[in-house]
Parts: structure tokens; C-alpha cells; sequence
């Protein structure tokens, strides 16, 4: 079975939608960074390399089945910030956007009968919600104690701790 044009052509608009937060999260890290929370700027450079793996399991997907990849350009991120929470807000707020796109691939999967694209779904569908839940709990913490130096400075740490670990993408 061939996979449907319509799932492929929105797979492949979500490989540059995970370049897209790459990017994003760069600039995040690049914002921490400038402010001297090096853990924070950590946290998102690990959330650089997991959004490009998101987009490389994709790009394997379709090459996997008989579908040439179409990089395209992606967008410069335009955001800037005034304080160390609006980055955590922006993130959370990209997360929900994606988790939305996914699942819009995952109905149009669906409805095309596609269940070997639903089951690489699957992966990507859990992975947002782990996503949304890193995001908030960022947000509560930093309301919690990133008002307060050493609570920040600790929080700063914990998030220094961080590694990067290669996906398992299920497909």
C-alpha cells in the first residue's frame, strides 16, 4: 500500500514544522544563555537536537515508503522576550501547536486507512504529551521559584543536569 498523498504531503509540511521549533528553541536557548541560566539554556538545546530527530524519524518515514522528502525553507523565529517566563509560555504554547498539527496527520491517517502511519503516530502523539507536561511544569516552577534568586539559581542547576537521549521513533 502506498501511503496516501494528502498524509505524505502533511508529513513532510511537519518535518519543517519540527525544524521550525528547532529553530525556536534555539533563540530560547540563545535568550537564557544571554541572561547567564546556562541550565536553561541547556534545557532547550536538548530540545533543539530532540525537534531535528522528530523531523529526521519523519523524513525516514516517507523515504521508508517510496516518498521523496521536500526540504523547505523554514521560518526565522520572531519572538523576543522581557522575562524569564515568557520563553516557558512561548514553549507551551508551540507544544499545544504541534501537538494540534499531529493530530490533524494522525485524523487524515485515519481517514485515509493508513494504520502503518497511525502506529508512527502513536510515538509522535505520546511524545506530546510529554512535551505539554515538561512545558507546564517549567511554567510552575519558575512561578514557584524562579522569582526568588536562589530559587532560580536552583532551578538553573537542575536543568544544567540535562542530557540528550536519541528517540526510539516506533515505525
Amino acid at each position: 500500500m502506498s501511503l496516501d498523498k494528502n498524509v505524505a504531503d502533511l508529513l513532510n509540511e511537519q518535518i519543517n514544522k519540527e525544524l521550525y521549533s528547532a529553530y525556536l528553541y534555539l533563540t530560547f536557548a540563545d535568550y537564557y544563555d544571554d541572561r547567564g541560566l546556562k541550565g536553561f539554556a541547556n534545557w532547550y538545546m536538548i530540545q533543539v537536537q530532540e525537534e531535528v530527530a522528530h523531523a529526521k524519524g519523519l523524513r525516514r518515514y516517507l523515504l521508508d515508503n517510496d516518498v521523496l522528502p521536500q526540504m523547505k525553507a523554514v521560518a526565522q523565529p520572531d519572538k523576543t522576550f522581557s522575562n524569564d517566563l515568557e520563553p516557558l509560555e512561548a514553549a507551551l504554547a508551540h507544544e499545544k501547536y504541534i501537538t494540534d498539527s499531529i493530530n490533524q496527520i494522525y485524523f487524515a491517517a485515519h481517514e485515509a486507512h493508513d494504520l502503518r502511519t497511525c502506529k508512527l503516530l502513536d510515538w509522535y502523539v505520546n511524545e506530546q504529551a510529554e512535551e505539554e507536561v515538561n512545558a507546564k511544569d517549567m511554567i510552575t516552577n519558575m512561578k514557584l521559584f524562579g522569582t526568588d534568586p536562589k530559587g532560580l539559581y536552583d532551578l538553573d542547576r537542575e536543568y544544567q543536569a540535562r542530557t540528550f537521549v536519541a528517540p526510539t521513533i516506533a515505525m
